[in-house]
């Protein structure tokens, strides 16, 4: 079997300029990164109306086993463009921390991938690296004020602040800094978060253009002063120079799948500590070039696709037409209790318990959010027709449309029957109009105790000492009608990643939360979720290899 790699090194890619072409972008709004990947100039269509309709991609809470939520978005993209439908995916970038921890590459899989695959798992065009310096400029301005007679009355001890590295290094989650002398800065605790987790990260993906993303960067709060004022990036005189970095970054980056099926891919924050979607200028900007633009949400719908609902198409006026839930047989069979070697057996009794995860998901997305979706169901080698016809009765007997999917061994090919169901689900859009998970106007807490009990079916929400008084200051300082962002552990409706399948009988507690004015949302940490991940045991960068005459290996 060919590696995903191998497969990416097999097709030839057509000239950058041939996919804008086929999107009907003129060559002199296209800014080549060598031959195969290029940014794009947004501003140009910013009077052009949308004329595509979107399409969410998102699945049920990640297991070990995998659900190929990626490879389906890119699958069922290149079925459509077989079709015939003017087709564009808008997908996330890939962090460094990951590619190099536990997931390895985020560009899809098989022969449902997103190319050059090194290029975008790696420095791709840069976006990751100026978010970085643009998060830590910020952060080195906080500190110089401080230094230079502390002008603002910056409280040291209340520098909300953090710097971040798009790598995950748990040695740097709690740092001292500051350290060796007078002229060296001074003295203070601080951290690390991934850059992901940065809230120039999300205000980035959420921008509508540069004049936007200015608003948002100057009202970011870095520190509190010693009488509780708080202190923005603008206080320091810093906007401009935090935008300038990110100027280039905020055009939205063009490659293609191995169908040559354009693909913006744009933005990346996480969704279990982030909102997980990618950039809005890239999906607005492909919304306005094609008929149909596949997306994707990060992690289960729990998470990502609850995030993009009540966050991104808040904040941006979109909503999808039509979701697509990705599941595989393997995946509920964890769900269900089955252990990781034993996935590949026939297992009807633990495949029939973890269809409660899947029925949940479904729920939330017909009864909360008022869309229908279609099940995609992944398949794997080793799934056999018994448990394929179970998945799909259960499914179908709900009246719910699912469809088997192959995209992963066929590519586009394999997902024909998807996008036929999707296509469908499209045409009978008009007929429902998609709803948030709670209104603009009820308090920060009763949003955050309307997503534990209508998306997670908590029993309610424990709010740790303090964070109640956090809340109404958040309130009192004009933050009353923002949406809440949780960030919660990806694995479990729970707060507790060892409840997996459709848990009951829980409460979410909530430890800590912060308003992330920039970006718009205030954030809250539920359980014992990390900013700044680790990396495990054995790290996917130790397989990875490089020859002498620089061809990369081992990364999938």
């Amino acid at each position: 079997m060919l590696s995903d790699m191998e497969i990416a090194h097999s097709v030839e890619m057509l000239p950058i300029m041939d996919v804008a072409a086929r999107l009907g972008i003129p060559g002199d709004l296209v800014e080549p990164y060598g031959r195969y990947k290029a940014k794009i100039d947004y501003m140009a269509y910013t009077s052009r109306p949308r004329q595509g309709r979107l399409v969410l991609v998102t699945a049920i809470n990640p297991t070990p086993a995998g659900e190929g939520k990626t490879t389906v978005s890119i699958g069922l993209a290149d079925a459509l463009s077989r079709r015939g439908v003017k087709t564009c995916l808008a997908l996330r970038e890939p962090s460094l921390g990951p590619v190099f921890g536990l997931k390895g590459g985020a560009a899809g899989g098989g022969w449902a991938q997103v190319v050059p695959m090194e290029d975008i798992n790696l420095h791709f065009t840069g976006d990751f690296h100026a978010v970085t310096s643009a998060n830590n400029l910020i952060a080195a301005l906080v500190d110089n004020s401080i230094h230079q007679g502390n002008p603002l009355d910056i409280d040291p001890r209340r520098v909300s602040w953090r710097r971040c590295l798009d790598m995950n290094d748990r040695q740097l989650r709690h740092v001292i800094s500051g350290l060796g002398g007078r002229s060296d800065g001074t003295p203070r605790e601080e951290g690390f978060d991934i850059t992901t987790a940065s809230e120039v990260m999300a205000a980035f993906c959420l921008a509508m253009d540069l004049a936007d993303l200015k608003k948002r960067v100057a009202r970011m709060v870095v520190a509190r002063t010693y009488d509780d004022r708080p202190v923005t990036v603008a206080d320091l005189g810093g906007t401009d120079a935090v935008c300038i970095l990110l100027r280039d970054a905020l055009k939205p980056n063009l490659v293609q799948t191995l169908e040559g099926t354009p693909a913006f891919v744009h933005g990346g924050p996480f969704a279990n500590i982030a909102h997980g979607c990618n950039s809005v200028i890239a999906t607005r900007l492909a919304l306005k070039l094609a008929d149909v633009v596949v997306t994707e949400a990060g992690f289960g719908a729990d998470l990502g696709a609850e995030k993009f609902i009540d966050i991104k198409c808040r904040l941006s006026s979109m909503m999808p037409s039509a979701i697509v839930l990705v599941a595989s047989v393997r995946a509920l069979k964890s769900h269900g209790g089955a252990a990781k070697d034993a996935l590949s057996q026939e297992d009807l009794e633990a495949l029939a318990e973890g269809l409660s995860n899947l029925d949940r998901h479904i729920s939330n997305i017909r009864d909360v959010w008022n869309i229908t979706p279609v099940v995609a169901l992944n398949r794997f080698s080793s799934d056999t027709d018994a448990e394929l016809s179970l998945v799909t009765s259960h499914v179908s007997a709900q009246g719910v449309r699912i469809c088997p999917c192959e995209v992963f061994a066929s590519g586009g090919e394999g997902g024909l029957g998807l996008a036929d169901e999707v296509m469908k689900a499209l045409d009978e859009s008009g007929r429902q109009q998609a709803h948030f998970t709670y209104p603009d106007d009820i308090s920060p807490a009763d949003k955050i105790r309307a997503v534990a009990r209508r998306i997670y079916h908590a029993d309610g929400v424990d709010f740790a000492p303090g964070v109640i008084t956090k809340l109404r200051k958040a309130e009192a300082e004009g933050w009353r009608t923002c949406p809440v962002c949780i960030a919660k552990t990806q694995y479990s409706f729970s707060d507790d990643p060892r409840k997996t399948g459709a848990p009951e009988g829980f409460r979410i507690k909530i430890r800590d939360v912060r308003v992330s004015a920039g970006a718009g949302f205030i954030v809250a940490y539920a359980g014992d979720i990390m900013t700044m991940p680790g990396l495990p045991k054995e790290p996917a960068a130790t397989l990875m290899r490089i020859s002498d005459d620089g061809i990369i290996s081992g990364l999938s």
